[in-house]
């Protein structure tokens, strides 16, 4: 080989390692931008599978919290249900009680033939308001008490100064409630002050 040619030859050979190099390099380029789209598409995907995930256990925890309330108003349904079922039937035996109790007023205490009447009468209606009350049906007999309009119903007012005003003087029917809740308002005369002379 001659001195001519031997410099041609390295540069052959130096233009084909540079060639070599290059198309490595591309080839890196490629591989490294191919891999990074992976990378990309594959960070994509788990941010939107978190978001999923996130999205989910929300909705589980609105779903698990809407039936906790949906159980616990069913509980609250059949409580009330089973407190308040005898509203009606107890509704009904309140005209009983009252016309044991007027029987009782009517009744002559002085005629000795009557007595052993009126002891039956006062001996039902105590075996009656016992029975109603082992269900929870309450007399309210609110003689001598403070008005309450919540639970009495004012039939009347009378000027008086022997009480004070607001005070229930006397009762024209007995007031009831079954387990706290009113089944009918006492009705009363309510007393006021008397007008200034």
């Amino acid at each position: 080989m001659t001195e001519q040619q031997a410099p041609q030859t390295q540069e052959q050979d130096l233009d084909a390692q540079t060639e070599a190099t290059t198309e490595q390099a591309e080839q890196d380029t490629v591989e490294v931008s191919s891999e990074q789209s992976i990378i990309d598409k594959l960070e994509a995907e788990i941010a939107q599978l978190r978001k999923q995930v996130a999205d989910q256990q929300d909705a589980m925890l609105r779903i698990k919290a809407e039936a906790e309330n949906t159980r616990r108003r069913a509980s609250q349904d059949v409580e009330k249900a089973h407190k308040f079922a005898l509203e009606k039937f107890a509704n009904d035996l309140l005209p009983v009680v009252d016309n044991l109790e007027r029987a009782l007023g009517f009744i002559d205490k002085d005629n000795e033939s009557m007595n052993s009447v009126a002891e039956g009468v006062e001996l039902t209606l105590k075996s009656f308001l016992d029975t109603v009350e082992k269900f929870g049906v309450q007399q309210l007999d609110p003689q001598g008490q403070p008005f309450n309009p919540e639970q009495h119903q004012a039939m009347s007012m009378m000027e008086t100064a022997d009480v004070a005003p607001n005070t229930v003087t006397f009762v024209m029917q007995k007031g009831y409630e079954l387990n706290g809740r009113l089944l009918r308002p006492a009705m009363v005369g309510v007393s006021k002050a008397p007008a200034s002379e």
